[in-house]
């Protein structure tokens, strides 16, 4: 079942599955109610949305907000897990929203909502219906501080699919699989904030890549990432300045910070640039999150250039895992991260020599065996 939104029917796997249920998870604000009052509008099926924690007032004014207000959608207001099987019952929706779970109340799992036990016993009842009528639900939830789902954590077993939704600096919004018995674990969604509602981005370049009139600073490396089922152009920024105080340290929000001091290291080791004494700043242009492995010799193009104040050509790409004894690994998808970035009109690539085993050989990039050596390519430098 399509949601009417391609970017989410993407992180689902090609769309909702009938009888799934599918969680949802975000800090309070970011616009989960928003997404899914979109998705029940779009997917044009009969949908029951229950609301916990706003009224239908709130809820309907947000649809006439975002336009979808004469959509089949039939709101109710309730948090007792029996009445809203029994609305369910009386309803036979085709999809159905539960907003969010940590309202589910119901006496037989104790006097206080909100508590493991409540969600687990909401949680079970309303998956059980929506199996037994092969209907998909979708649970919302928060997110405590340090960005795990809150309560529903314990029933993280029982959904189908997790979705956490994250948010960037600037509007940007995006939602990623963690977990997908359906689809591909770590496909991302993108979209972007706006008065009249989420907006999907159809053409993350313009979002990721930053299109310069002259020359390239120093400090940046394009990198062809891997995410689910498609690869993004993505800009990696590094600066190194003398550190205060004697003691270096990283600064990375949207890369792990243990894998740029690695990095940082396995340069120093191998070619010798002076890491320990200097403070790393690192950032992603868009603000997003990259887990890959195949950024890993981008970025150590990205702080050799910070550190010897030498740009790296702007036509120049990169992808590649980097070893503690500076060799470079073959990453994912190497031969679509080469035609991504030739297609964009980066017209060198370099990665290492081998691709991984059972992927297609690129026709023509430039074969490294080190990163000593990639530098030396790259840079023109002994």
């Amino acid at each position: 079942m399509s949601t009417g939104i391609g970017e989410l029917d993407r992180v689902l796997g090609g769309g909702m599955p009938l009888g799934a249920a599918v969680m949802i998870g975000g800090e309070p604000g970011i616009g989960k109610s928003t997404l899914m009052l979109q998705a029940a509008a779009g997917s044009g099926r009969r949908v029951l949305y229950i609301t916990g924690e706003e009224s239908p007032a709130q809820v309907a004014m947000r649809a006439r907000r975002l336009g979808v207000e004469k959509a089949h959608v039939t709101l109710l207001a309730e948090t007792d897990t029996g009445r809203i099987t029994a609305a369910l019952d009386k309803i036979l929706p085709e999809l159905f929203v539960i907003d969010s779970v940590q309202t589910l109340f119901s006496a037989e799992a104790g006097d206080v909502p909100g508590t493991v036990n409540q969600i687990k016993y909401g949680c079970y009842e309303l998956i059980d219906w929506a199996r037994a009528h092969n209907v998909p639900v979708f649970f919302v939830a928060h997110v405590t501080k340090d960005g795990s789902i809150a309560g529903p954590k314990a029933v993280e077993h029982m959904v189908d699919a997790v979705l956490y939704f994250e948010q960037s600096e600037n509007d940007l919004r995006f939602v990623r699989a963690s977990k997908n018995r359906f689809g591909a674990v770590e496909e991302v969604g993108l979209f972007a904030m706006q008065a009249e509602g989420l907006v999907e981005i159809t053409d993350p370049t313009a979002v990721f890549l930053v299109r310069r009139s002259g020359g390239m600073p120093a400090g940046i490396a394009a990198a062809p990432v891997y995410e689910g089922s498609r690869i993004l152009m993505l800009e990696l920024q590094a600066l190194t300045v003398p550190a205060k105080g004697g003691v270096s340290r990283v600064f990375a929000d949207r890369v792990d910070s243990r894998r740029v001091a690695r990095i940082a290291a396995v340069l120093e080791k191998h070619i010798g640039p002076a890491f320990s004494s200097l403070d790393i700043y690192v950032n992603v242009a868009g603000g997003m999150r990259v887990a890959d492995v195949g950024v890993e010799l981008p970025l150590a193009l990205a702080l050799y250039s910070a550190y010897s104040g030498r740009p790296v050509p702007s036509n120049l790409a990169s992808a590649g895992e980097l070893s503690l004894t500076g060799e470079l690994r073959p990453a994912a998808q190497f031969d679509r991260r080469r035609k991504a970035a030739a297609a964009l009109g980066y017209s060198r690539f370099i990665g290492p020599k081998q691709v991984r085993q059972g992927e297609p050989s690129p026709e023509d990039w430039e074969k490294t065996e080190s990163i000593s050596e990639a530098v030396r390519r790259v840079f023109g430098t002994e």
